[in-house]
């Protein structure tokens, strides 16, 4: 009994010493994380998918997290990225290389979670390896110059008549190396590709237009946050032109694409989600691999088939993990 008393004693005198209020202080500890996109999509889709996932793993906004929120046009990013910074986040999650890039520039030393898209992180600086990045940035690189090149194999076969094929960037800039890689494999698959440049739902009508005007038939839709954002917008306007069209995400067939093929966004944003927690917590980002997406979705939206008079070949649909009727 005396043991356990000097016990008791010993703990209670290590909380006295500790100063009033200090397990209180560690329970009740606020962080602070920054978002920063070219679209506002991507910001309701964090909020829908991978906040509840973070959530999960202690840390919840409104409780004990501050979300600090910027997006904007690719030319607005590195403004946005000074006025995030001066918010002071323990961590940005930066959706695209632009966001990427433009936060880097104003604080070198912030730990980011990126979404690599069109960019090679190692080649632009930011990492010395992906299974070991060694700087301040980490995230997934997401493969998005393969997969659209892939996306218009798909097309092509789903489509094999169509030997002139639209594709509809949102950055000439920016989305330069998707195109590049979209236009090798039209070239291997024998289609003229046909480039289109439009972000915003006011510049969508127009370049629909020049798409019926140079006498596109089919749709290729590149990786970009804008697109993903407008997706049942430009489906709609797709069908009106009596365009098939191949896009970046399941979802987006779910929301009227033709085919949607892309990897599976549940697991990114749960990968996303560990990687915040666990720089939150303390772990330097240059500890933490540069991952890719390993499990990918494919589905084809029947009920648009069905709009533009289309009978898919069978080697399409069996391939599908998801056909919507």
């Amino acid at each position: 009994m005396r043991r356990h008393s000097l016990l008791i004693v010993a703990a209670l005198s290590l909380l006295v010493s500790a100063g009033p209020g200090a397990g209180a202080q560690a329970a009740d500890k606020v962080y602070r994380l920054g978002v920063l996109s070219p679209s506002s999509g991507t910001i309701e889709r964090y909020r829908a998918g991978m906040f509840p996932e973070l959530a999960k793993l202690g840390f919840t906004e409104g409780k004990n997290l501050v979300v600090e929120v910027r997006y904007g046009s690719t030319e607005q990013l590195p403004a946005l990225a000074r006025d995030l910074v001066a918010t002071r986040p323990a961590a940005v999650i930066a959706a695209g290389s632009a966001a990427i890039q433009a936060i880097r520039q104003e604080a070198a030393s912030m730990p980011v979670i990126g979404a690599f898209i069109g960019m090679d992180p190692i080649a632009a600086g930011f990492a010395a390896s992906l299974a070991r990045p060694g700087g301040m940035v980490t995230g997934i690189v997401m493969l998005a110059p393969e997969l659209d090149a892939k996306r218009l194999q798909l097309l092509h076969e789903a489509v094999p008549d169509r030997s002139r094929v639209a594709v509809l960037a949102a950055d000439a800039q920016r989305d330069a190396v998707n195109l590049a890689a979209v236009k090798q494999a039209a070239g291997l698959a024998g289609v003229q590709l046909l480039p289109f440049y439009a972000a915003k739902p006011e510049a969508y009508a127009a370049a629909f237009a020049q798409m019926r005007g140079a006498g596109a038939g089919a749709l290729a839709i590149l990786s970009a946050p804008e697109l993903f954002t407008d997706a049942s917008t430009l489906a709609a306007l797709a069908v009106e032109a009596g365009l098939p069209t191949v896009c970046e995400w399941r979802l987006m067939a779910e929301q009227g694409c033709l085919i949607g093929y892309g990897p599976d966004r549940k697991e990114l944003q749960r990968r996303v989600a560990d990687y915040v927690a666990r720089i939150l917590r303390g772990t330097a980002p240059g500890e933490l691999p540069i991952e890719r997406p390993t499990h990918f979705e494919f589905a084809v939206n029947m009920k648009t088939a069905k709009a533009l008079g289309l009978t898919l070949p069978p080697s399409i649909l069996a391939r599908a993990d998801e056909v919507i009727e």
